[in-house]
């Protein structure tokens, strides 16, 4: 059987439409990092993900500020300058998570997150919201009353001590 070439199964790049502030649509061309960016990137999202997933701590020699502030600049490349002219920040952020989300698992995870805007195994903003609308449905059917509104009456306050007639 033997081993094919890499280049047969592997992406070196990912091209992105994407409509700017200007209104137009463009394709943006994120190429594939070099090695040393790839295992930076994984680095960060792995502490990243411990740190949400309440995993162990956050070690801060592995991990400091200007790493983390570049992410997005490490994950975009030579495009970043140029998605970062054009594009709004929700645009530009859900470019750069899904370069990241190419570079750290895979271009299927990559095209999921593009199509919903959530990482793998997560319902979408639409999906979450039909739930939430859905088990609200089922509230309004219960019998159980609400306690009548006092507001505003006295009925519930105790009752002045002046002459009150007496039987």
């Amino acid at each position: 059987m033997g081993f094919g070439a890499l280049d047969a199964f592997l992406d070196d790049y990912l091209e992105l439409p994407v409509t700017g502030r200007d209104g137009v649509e463009r394709v943006y061309r994120i190429e594939d990092p070099p090695a040393e960016d790839g295992i930076r990137i994984e680095r960060i999202t792995t502490l990243a993900a411990r740190l949400v997933a309440g995993g162990s701590g956050v070690d801060t020699q592995q991990l400091d500020d200007e790493q983390e502030l570049d992410l997005y600049r490490i994950c975009l490349g030579d495009a970043y300058d140029q998605l970062r002219a054009d594009l709004s920040w929700g645009r530009f952020k859900h470019v750069a998570l899904t370069a990241m989300m190419w570079i750290t698992a895979d271009r299927e995870t990559a095209e999921s997150y593009w199509q919903t805007g959530t990482g793998p195994g997560k319902a979408n903003r639409a999906a979450r919201r039909s739930a939430s609308r859905a088990s609200s449905a089922k509230g309004a059917a219960s019998t159980t009353r609400k306690p009548a509104s006092t507001s505003g009456t006295r009925a519930a306050s105790p009752r002045s001590r002046k002459a009150q007639p007496q039987p």
